[in-house]
């Protein structure tokens, strides 16, 4: 398959231009899932569970698809980046989504989420099948090893963070309590610090404008959602610690 250039340009452009209309739309109140999304929700909701895992899949499905068709014995570094996305929403498919305890979430936030891991994933796996160029110097490059690097410490992190979270309730439970132990004992957004690295070492790694504009894409969508999750705790909980940031370590 040749490499669409100008698709992958007006697609990495979409997605930094989605992710900054997020940014402005929601400045003063989050998308409407898990704690954020109203008691009684006016639209349809799906189990939590069943939810994530639609939602996910397509950024798995897509690049499994596109590379039946990859036949470039020369695109074992290319590969190598592919399988680091890959290997982030396996687990969000299979495993996240299978042990959740969250809240059942609107139809519309999965539809919405669903068709942007659908673009996401043709946008990142085609980028990275058919238009990279990775030499050897690339591979032994220090960009290339920390951002890899990156990439597997904010995938730990997240990891991690999403399991203090999901122990905090019982099955079937729907309470919320002030997470403690690993990055939560700096910050109240753990898990969105560890995603957010994640990407922008995937984005290091590759030094490109898709990789980076979904790097940027995450830090507007779930960077702000960090914070409002913090001004939850401190609204909610009168002995939240006070020493706690919101996303960044003794910053912010």
């Amino acid at each position: 398959m040749q490499c669409y250039g100008n698709l992958v340009d007006y697609l990495s452009c979409g997605i930094l231009l989605a992710g900054l209309g997020h940014l402005v739309l929601h400045r003063t109140a989050q998308a409407s899932y898990g704690r954020h999304m109203a008691a009684s929700p006016s639209g349809r909701t799906m189990p939590a569970r069943l939810a994530w895992f639609l939602q996910e899949m397509p950024a798995l499905v897509v690049p499994l698809l596109l590379l039946q068709f990859s036949h470039d014995s020369s695109a074992v570094g290319r590969l190598l980046v592919l399988k680091t996305f890959c290997l982030h929403y396996f687990q969000r498919t299979f495993v996240y989504s299978l042990l959740t305890r969250g809240r059942p979430l609107p139809v519309g936030v999965v539809a919405a989420a669903g068709f942007f891991c659908l673009l996401n994933g043709f946008l990142q796996s085609h980028y990275l099948l058919h238009c990279a160029h990775f030499d050897d110097e690339w591979a032994a490059g220090y960009r290339c090893n920390t951002g890899l690097l990156l990439f597997y410490v904010g995938m730990a992190i997240n990891i991690h963070s999403d399991c203090i979270l999901r122990n905090l309730r019982r099955p079937k439970e729907l309470v919320y309590r002030i997470p403690t132990g690993g990055l939560f004992e700096y910050v109240s957004g753990a898990n969105y610090l560890g995603e957010i690295v994640e990407w922008l070492g995937y984005a290091m790694a590759t030094w490109s404008l898709p990789t980076l504009s979904f790097a940027v894409f995450s830090l507007f969508f779930i960077g702000p959602r960090a914070y409002y999750h913090h001004r939850f705790y401190k609204e909610k909980f009168k002995e939240y610690p006070k020493s706690r940031k919101a996303l960044i370590p003794f910053v912010f």
